[in-house]
């Protein structure tokens, strides 16, 4: 019984540290307010979009001035992210879970990058300005 209950415990320990290691640091996600602020005072802000095209074109829409890199096709587009290597980015999909993949993607390459909570989710629940074509 107490052989059951520490190999119990060790598969516990070894699920929560599994599962801290994928998810985002709370520092690596920031709300769309902060987003939308951080731009304004910081011109070198990159913002990609990992979504879809048609997601991208769609009724949601887009943040003006996004860079779309579908999450899917990063890895191997990580190349043309080269020159903001020293600038901030923020990911930014529909609900935060792929640009929270993008995100670790990007930092396993060495760049500096956030996601953005709730995605164009939050960004349009709060009413922030899309581009729509």
């Amino acid at each position: 019984m107490k052989k059951n209950i520490i190999i119990i415990a060790g598969v516990v320990v070894l699920i929560t540290g599994y599962l801290m290691a994928t998810q985002p640091a709370a520092a690596d996600v920031i709300t769309p307010a902060e987003v939308q602020e951080l731009v304004r005072k910081d011109s070198t802000v990159v913002l990609l979009d990992v979504r879809t095209s048609p997601e991208y074109t769609g009724p949601q829409g887009h943040i003006a001035g996004t860079i779309l890199i579908p999450v899917q096709e990063l890895e191997q587009r990580i190349g043309e992210l080269t020159k903001y290597k020293k600038q901030r980015i923020v990911a930014v999909c529909r609900s935060g879970n792929r640009s929270g993949q993008a995100v670790s993607i990007l930092k396993a390459h060495g760049f500096n990058a956030v996601n953005m909570a709730g995605g164009m989710n939050s960004w349009n629940g709060a009413q922030l300005p899309v581009v729509r074509r």
